[in-house]
């Protein structure tokens, strides 16, 4: 009988830190692709707007141009029609004016023309970037799913459930919740902070060219333009730690946790927010707190992002069997039908809380109407007060 290969658990560990070691540098030249070519965007772009501008110009003096050549024709066509009432150098001057502008209008049109290309092929090579830039980032996000798999402490796993399938589902279900949770900021700091430290490096090169041409009082006027976009970009930082992990809501508990961050809110936007409990309030489990902070959360920032509404009511009832949430606006609402189709990830996140939870959720909304959030949590013996 044929013995059985013994395999060397060492092997399998250096097998494993090669490969991971070869997924982080690949990673890692990913990344680098990513930022020259978004680098190299941010350049073209505004090399874009530069060529913009002079072909505005170009045109301008194009158009210019071929109205003094309109003149310029009409006044030599008079000459050549009654010759006998011009001197020579009347002649002369009519002649040789239509052929000058004749010839900078030549000049012109070709400028306009070269300028016009220019400005489509930087179009052309800006598309090409962006798409390069959202393809890398994409590979990233996936080549960290593969690492964070490959890193995880996979022997603990081994020796807690013996089925593979169970195995490969329970590893797969917990990268992919911190996966979401890391696209999730990532999207947020990329479009906030990201963005606005963007604008101020390029306000910061327009004060020192304001100061050049316009002088000190013009200069100024930039620096505080630009001091209020830190100040921005400041409170956009300190709102995503602040969705990170609101830490009133272990201590303090939901309601004073919500009125506390939808004051924030209100603060922030302008929008008017109003909170009603209803019931008799309760703590539940950590999680079950968490969820249905993230669901309000989730719907109130939906709502002012897009919907443009002056007010926004949130109330949470209470009942000995479920949690019921309603987050209504006075926004401008949106086709339902259609939204669905296009898979917002605002509602796709909410949905699929709601799933976790066991819970329904609908969602009502017209046109100018507004827009309704309805969910409904039962409460469970094992999510009970603590």
């Amino acid at each position: 009988m044929a013995a059985k290969t013994q395999i060397d658990p060492r092997l399998l560990d250096g097998i494993l830190t090669e490969t991971m070691n070869t997924v982080k540098v690949s990673q890692t030249q990913v990344f680098d692709i990513s930022e020259e070519s978004r680098q190299e965007f941010m350049r073209l772009a505004k090399e874009l707007e530069d060529v913009k501008e002079k072909a505005l110009e170009a045109i301008d003096r194009s158009d210019l141009l071929e109205e003094k050549s309109k003149i310029a024709r009409s006044k030599l066509a008079q000459v050549s029609k009654h010759f006998e009432k011009y001197s020579e150098r009347d002649i002369r001057e009519a002649y040789e004016s239509a052929n000058a502008i004749q010839i900078e209008m030549s000049i012109a049109r070709q400028t306009e023309k070269q300028l016009r290309e220019k400005r489509d092929d930087l179009e052309r090579r800006l598309n090409g970037l962006k798409e390069t830039v959202s393809k890398a980032e994409s590979l990233v996000g996936q080549i960290s799913v593969v690492l964070n798999y490959l890193s995880g402490d996979l022997m603990k796993i081994n020796e807690l459930v013996e089925d593979a399938k169970q195995k490969q589902e329970f590893g797969l279900q917990i990268i992919e919740a911190q996966e979401e949770e890391r696209r999730r900021v990532s999207r947020e700091i990329h479009d906030g902070p990201a963005q606005l430290m963007a604008n101020v490096l390029i306000r910061s090169e327009l004060v020192e060219k304001v100061f050049k041409e316009k002088g000190t009082q013009a200069a100024v006027g930039e620096i505080r333009d630009l001091r209020e976009m830190v100040r921005a970009s400041l409170r956009e930082v300190r709102r995503i730690i602040y969705d990170l992990r609101p830490m009133a809501l272990d201590d303090l508990g939901l309601i004073p946790t919500l009125k506390k961050y939808l004051r924030n809110v209100q603060e922030s936007t302008g929008i008017e927010i109003e909170l009603v409990p209803i019931g008799n309030e309760r703590r539940f489990h950590t999680k079950m707190e968490i969820a249905l902070f993230r669901l309000i959360q989730e719907a109130v920032q939906n709502s002012c992002k897009h919907a443009d509404p002056k007010h926004i009511s949130v109330k949470i009832e209470f009942t000995d069997r479920r949690v019921s949430l309603f987050i209504k606006d006075d926004g401008k609402g949106f086709n339902a039908q259609e939204q669905q189709k296009t898979n917002s990830f605002g509602l796709i996140g909410m949905r699929e809380r709601v799933e976790l939870l066991e819970g329904t959720l609908r969602i009502q909304s017209r046109l100018n109407y507004g827009t309704g959030v309805y969910i409904q949590i039962p409460i469970r013996d094992r999510e009970g007060s603590e």
